[in-house]
């Protein structure tokens, strides 16, 4: 089971694992809802590396970059609980920042991972893993599965 811990805990945990010589892998998101696309995302993350970092958004940084009190549908403490409950997921930092940028910077991830729907020149982060010697890699996602088409169909079965 992995650790849920926040970036003002983070010296620790990645001090150990850089003296370790620990390949570190870094993914984000919301994961709200967590269903197997997510998974399967997670898992192929967790091949490219020995240790897979998880960043996920809190309810608060949810509220701003959705833009909406709608989302999300499970609270951060779940959402974490369940991540780290994942066998492919070694440790779940939450952030309050609308971007993970300052966490990327904080972790210096060997590995800098996204979804397939993102374009290479969008992820935040990029960069400055790439100045750092790091590779950004993107993952393809299962089609036909995400958090709002699972939304979608709950609310046509149970919202008529």
């Amino acid at each position: 089971m992995g650790l849920i811990t926040t970036m003002n805990a983070l010296y620790e945990p990645l001090h150990m694992l850089r003296e370790t010589c620990q390949k570190i892998v870094f993914t984000n998101g919301c994961f709200d809802l967590l269903h197997a696309g997510h998974v399967q995302y997670l898992e192929a993350a967790r091949q490219e590396g020995d240790c897979l970092i998880v960043g996920l958004n809190s309810d608060v940084s949810i509220h701003i970059i959705k833009d909406s009190t709608r989302r999300p549908i499970v609270e951060e403490a779940q959402r974490a609980k369940v991540l780290s409950a994942l066998k492919c997921v070694n440790l779940v930092v939450l952030f309050d920042d609308p971007t993970p940028k300052e966490l990327i910077e904080q972790i210096r991830p060997n590995v800098l991972i996204k979804g397939a729907d993102w374009a290479l020149e969008d992820i935040v982060g990029a960069d400055s893993v790439k100045q750092s010697g790091g590779e950004v890699m993107c993952i393809s996602l299962l089609p036909e599965i995400s958090t709002t088409i699972l939304i979608d169909r709950i609310c046509k079965r149970y919202c008529s």
